[in-house]
């Protein structure tokens, strides 16, 4: 059971590593632009913030597998916890393919549907990402999908299937059922990370505790 962060703010990934709870982080290369830094240089801050056997997924933009490859390569000689994440597309396979040949761990992305994991599976990739919110966006099953990913790997011959790394978590209850579906991690959105601490009944244990003490010291 694994947690990742689904973001490029490194002080926010920082923040929330000194818990000891994270063990990886997913990126989106496009709100690193938007925030004004070079993609890489963001990569290489998060990465020097975990163990390296961690997963930090570094996501390549481009048409071709030729191009991907090339993009991936300024990534992964980074560090051994750089995982290279590439679309479920024809190419974003070949490239896949090529780089998990090379022992380089793959993290294919956008996953809506059984038979695309089929394809990665054979791909040789390390993560197949199946998107339960967007998924429900479009009257589709999230969970369902996980549930039938999970059962085609544990029924199959792969000897080393791809981790279950469920994507677009929008709710705590999408982390739960996501576990219970049987995948292996979840990444999500701080936000949704510190909801998954709260309880009402948490906080009015803490409410009576701290007035139990007052009264206790008072005397």
């Amino acid at each position: 059971m694994k947690i990742f962060l689904d973001t490029s703010e490194v002080d926010v990934i920082s923040k929330h590593c000194e818990s000891g709870l994270i063990d990886g982080v997913t990126t989106n290369p496009t709100l690193m632009m938007q925030a004004g830094r070079d993609p890489i240089d963001v990569i290489k801050d998060i990465s020097a913030l975990f163990p390296d056997d961690s997963s930090i997924s570094a996501e390549v933009v481009a048409d071709t597998a030729e191009e991907m490859i090339s993009q991936a390569k300024q990534y992964y000689s980074i560090s051994s916890n750089i995982t290279i994440k590439v679309p479920c597309t024809e190419e974003g396979l070949k490239a896949c393919k090529f780089l998990s040949d090379k022992d380089i761990p793959v993290n294919v992305t956008l996953i809506f549907s059984t038979t695309q994991a089929i394809l990665c599976a054979k791909a040789g990739a390390k993560y197949v990402s199946p998107f339960i919110g967007r998924c429900e966006d479009n009257g589709l099953s999230g969970i369902g999908l996980i549930e039938s990913i999970r059962t085609i790997y544990d029924r199959s011959n792969i000897g080393h299937p791809p981790e279950i790394l469920a994507a677009s978590i929008r709710t705590t209850d999408h982390v739960t059922n996501a576990f219970i579906a049987g995948t292996d991690i979840v990444t999500l959105p701080p936000s949704i990370l510190k909801e998954m601490y709260k309880h009402a009944l948490t906080d009015q244990g803490i409410d009576q505790f701290d007035k139990d003490w007052k009264l206790v010291n008072h005397k």
